[in-house]
C-alpha cells in the first residue's frame, strides 16, 4: 500500500490469510482470524480490528515480542499508524475475542493514556502503546 494505492477486499483478503497462517505457527495451533475490519468512528479514531477465535491471553504473554513483529507488520501493510495495539478479552474470560490497531483522536487518547500494566481494564490486554511527547 502506500504510494496513492487505495484498500481493496483482495488485499484486506490477502493480509487477514497471511496473519492467520503466521499466528497459527507462532503458536502452534489452529488460530482462527474470522473477520479482518477496517474502520472509522465518529470520534474520529480509526483503525483495524481482527475477531479471532482460538487465542488466549497465556499466548500473548508467552508469544508478545514475536506477535508485535507480526502486528507491526500487518499494520503497515494496510497503511495503519496506531497509537495502540490492544487485544479485546471476552469479560470474565482468558479468551482473546480481537486483536486491535488504533490510532487515537484526541478525546480518546486520555483514556487510555490514564491506563496503567497490560491490563488497564478488565477487557483489554495492552501490547503497544505510544505516549506522546
Amino acid at each position: 500500500m502506500g504510494n496513492g494505492e487505495s484498500m481493496t477486499t483482495s488485499q484486506l483478503l490477502k493480509n487477514r490469510a497471511e496473519f492467520e497462517e503466521k499466528l497459527r505457527k507462532l503458536i502452534g495451533r489452529p488460530i482462527l482470524l474470522i473477520e479482518l475490519d477496517m474502520f472509522a468512528l465518529p470520534c474520529g479514531c480509526a483503525g483495524i480490528t481482527a475477531n479471532t477465535r482460538g487465542l488466549e491471553v497465556d499466548d500473548l504473554e508467552v508469544f508478545e515480542p514475536q506477535m508485535l513483529l507480526h502486528l507491526k507488520e500487518m499494520a503497515s501493510n494496510l497503511d495503519v499508524k496506531p497509537t495502540v495495539t490492544f487485544a479485546r478479552l471476552v469479560p470474565g474470560s482468558s479468551i482473546v475475542a480481537s486483536l486491535n490497531w488504533r490510532t487515537l483522536c484526541t478525546r480518546c487518547y486520555p483514556e487510555f493514556a490514564r491506563g496503567e500494566g497490560k491490563t488497564p481494564r478488565p477487557d483489554l490486554y495492552m501490547l503497544q502503546f505510544e505516549r506522546r511527547k
